[in-house]
């Protein structure tokens, strides 16, 4: 008896150890939030600022942007199915799925340099308008974040690597990037919506 109490307490210990972890996660996530509503103000007060430049609908390409949509969102779900097997204390299926996320996250950032290298590549970089200020401003802040999550993955697929079981440090770990990287897909549905849609139609 003495012996459950004593591992009773030692597991509400380690769960009181890893909450505020997890919580201010959460509030560094807030101020992200504070960043990317910041640029998505300062985009709808410059999105009709062109300077003779192009428009929205001259510049950009919602085929490209659609296939880069998919790949993003479909690395959330590639994410969550690692997520279930960490839980399941499946190491290698985990990191096939971190694998597997993290090549779609390569194959999301490939295609986002080269539409910025098309655009600038016909001048229409981040100093002919306004407009375009604001926008690789937002999109590139977006492609950052993502950047950082590849490289925090990458990490974590480092420290996986001949695990056998993976503790409630790690799991903390691996859960806060998912936070991070479902806020980004989040993110990237808004840049989608009111910056490419919006200026197109």
């Amino acid at each position: 008896m003495a012996h459950n109490i004593t591992a009773d307490a030692a597991h509400a210990h380690e769960e009181h150890h890893e909450s505020p972890v997890v919580f201010g996660f959460w509030l560094y996530l807030m101020t992200d939030c504070i960043i990317f509503g910041t640029l998505f103000a300062v985009f709808a007060v410059l999105r009709t600022q062109f300077n003779g430049g192009p428009n929205g609908h001259e510049v950009f390409e919602l085929s490209g942007v659609g296939i880069e949509t998919a790949i993003l969102l479909f690395s959330s779900i590639t994410y969550g199915f690692g997520m279930i097997a960490a839980h399941a204390n499946k190491i290698s299926t985990m990191r096939v799925w971190l694998g597997v996320t993290f090549l779609l996250g390569l194959g999301f950032l490939f295609m986002e340099i080269r539409e910025f290298s098309h655009m600038i590549a016909e001048g229409n970089g981040p100093d002919r308008s306004a407009f375009l200020s604001s926008f690789f401003t937002l999109v590139g802040t977006h492609g950052l974040h993502v950047t950082c999550g590849l490289l925090w993955m990458a990490v974590l697929l480092f420290q996986t690597a001949g695990k056998t079981e993976l503790n409630e440090r790690m799991i903390g770990k691996l859960t806060c990037l998912s936070l991070f990287w479902h806020f980004l897909d989040i993110v990237w549905i808004c840049v989608f919506t009111f910056v490419y849609l919006m200026s197109v139609v």
